[in-house]
């Protein structure tokens, strides 16, 4: 009997390689289609492929469960072939270039990739006939949402970075394309990933690098915003419970929040740091930053209704986890 085969594009990044291998212990065959594009060093996305190697080695996986294409998911010729060569059950589109602040440097190029990829992909789905799609959104589409716990039932019109723009763009071409031709999807908003393996463009692996190196950390604003950190297994259980979800009988259509609903202050943050690192930082002020939002802070009553979602990663041990991986690189 063949194997079940998920296709997740940005495979090879932060979330993206945590999900393949969760998938490959699920006995799933797996087809990554990465750029490996140079937002951040590519040899860092090459070190994830070998981290799954080493993980498929100790769970004596087939090395062919794995199939990995150095592809761009602008490119409709190249991933054609890829559906046509693997037909995939279920479709994980991760893929993105990612960022609120870059986006405002080079709009163009975020639509380019974000919109454009992500209809390539769907049209993919609608020729090679798949019925099950994950898109991942991001928290960023909120805004400065006033209501808070965000809801997925708010209203996203106002995003404040062409970043959130084209994840609520991608949103509704997802669900243009369940009504047209019947695909299932999820779209997950996630909010504040971080653990092993982050990118080390985002907050936490920064920091920690800089507080260890006795060199300043950009401190944006009074530290009174907040965030909503999410840890990546607990972001990789929302994920994989989703991918089943869309799998089940039936028209199905939902945008699903993947928080922990907790928030943490920036000066929280940097304190938890201080403390588990064992050094204090050098904090450098600087006025908050274009297109940051004040707070993110999910709802999270959907996800565990409809997915059985589950977080439960405190703040201080999901920090220690990612310490204790960071001393090891």
């Amino acid at each position: 009997m063949d194997k079940e085969i998920i296709l997740v594009t940005g495979g090879a990044g932060f979330i993206g390689s945590h999900l393949c291998e969760a998938l490959l212990k699920q006995n799933k065959k797996v087809v990554i289609v990465d750029n490996f594009n140079d937002f951040y060093d590519p040899t860092i996305k090459y070190r994830n492929i070998e981290e799954i190697k080493k993980t498929m080695k100790k769970n004596q996986i087939d090395e062919n469960n794995l199939i990995l294409f150095k592809e761009d998911i602008r490119n409709l010729d190249g991933i054609d072939k890829i559906f046509k060569q693997y037909t995939p059950v279920t479709v994980v589109h991760l893929a993105a270039m990612a960022g609120v602040r870059p986006s405002i440097q080079d709009p163009l190029l975020y639509e380019e990739v974000n919109v454009k990829g992500t209809l390539n992909i769907l049209e993919m789905c609608k020729k090679h006939k798949i019925k099950s799609f994950i898109f991942a959104s991001s928290s960023s589409v909120y805004g400065n949402n006033k209501k808070v716990p965000f809801s997925e039932d708010d209203p996203v019109d106002n995003p404040i970075s062409p970043y959130a723009a084209t994840k609520k763009a991608g949103e509704l071409f997802c669900y243009t394309y369940h009504s047209l031709y019947d695909i299932n999807v999820a779209c997950l908003r996630f909010f504040t990933a971080y653990g092993p393996r982050q990118r080390p463009d985002l907050a936490i692996h920064k920091f920690t690098k800089l507080i260890m190196e006795d060199k300043e950390i950009p401190f944006y604003g009074d530290g009174s915003s907040q965030r909503d950190y999410t840890y990546i297994d607990d972001i990789i259980d929302g994920v994989v419970k989703a991918i089943d979800w869309v799998q089940k009988e039936g028209k199905r259509y939902e945008i699903f929040n993947l928080g922990e609903s907790n928030t943490i202050s920036l000066l929280e943050m940097v304190k938890t740091l201080e403390e588990v690192i064992g050094k204090k930082a050098k904090i450098k002020y600087l006025p908050m930053q274009q297109g940051d939002v004040e707070k993110t802070y999910a709802k999270i009553l959907k996800a565990k209704t409809y997915l059985l979602y589950c977080p439960n990663k405190r703040f201080k041990e999901g920090i220690k986890s990612f310490i204790l991986w960071y001393d090891q690189i």
